[in-house]
């Protein structure tokens, strides 16, 4: 099986600093949907993997998170797209819980469910704590350049064999070039 984790804000919408909190304010990133789609035609399975503290410092409730999920599968759908599953955190850093990224919680939920190694999962993220997450799992790391990720590879600091890519379509693309049996790590 060909898998790969997206983080959500900066990759598939468009991100705030005030937090996406009503379906109203989720916007797919252009080319983004375009993107996941041409990723599941070409065989690859799509996982999320997305902090969401707006639950725990109460900016939003589940109501308005499954509503914005509904609206970005329903806008998946209308490109022949689709998101195999979402795994998010709801909680705020000072939970120390062990599923909000830089930790890797995320990504081993996310191998259980679909009974992969992470070695052959790539992430593809546009911050730190995303890239810091991958690599805690095992996950080769793919940066885009939209959301925080101008300034993530400003920063620099990068795990090794980090890939950049202007966004998810390009990520998308050498994704799917890559031959059938190549393994990442």
């Amino acid at each position: 099986m060909k898998l790969v984790i997206l983080d959500r804000d900066g990759v598939i919408n468009h991100d705030s600093d005030h937090y996406i909190k009503s379906p109203e304010e989720w916007t797919p990133i252009p080319g983004s949907l375009a993107a996941v789609a041409s990723l599941n035609q070409n065989g690859w399975r799509v996982a999320v993997a997305t902090n969401q503290s707006g639950l725990g410092r109460g900016l939003f409730d589940m109501h308005a998170l499954n509503a914005m999920h509904a609206k970005m599968h329903k806008a998946l759908a209308a490109v022949g797209g689709r998101v195999d599953a979402v795994f998010f955190c709801p909680h705020v850093p000072e939970d120390l819980c062990d599923c909000r990224k830089p930790l890797p919680g995320l990504f081993i939920r996310i191998a259980e469910r679909f009974g992969v190694p992470m070695a052959d999962v790539p992430m593809v993220g546009d911050s730190h704590r995303d890239l810091e997450a991958g690599a805690a799992a095992g996950c080769p790391t793919l940066l885009v350049r939209t959301g925080k990720g101008e300034a993530t590879l400003a920063r620099g600091d990068l795990p090794p064999g980090t890939l950049v890519f202007d966004d998810l379509a390009a990520a998308a693309r050498h994704l799917i070039a890559l031959p059938s049996r190549r393994k990442f790590g």
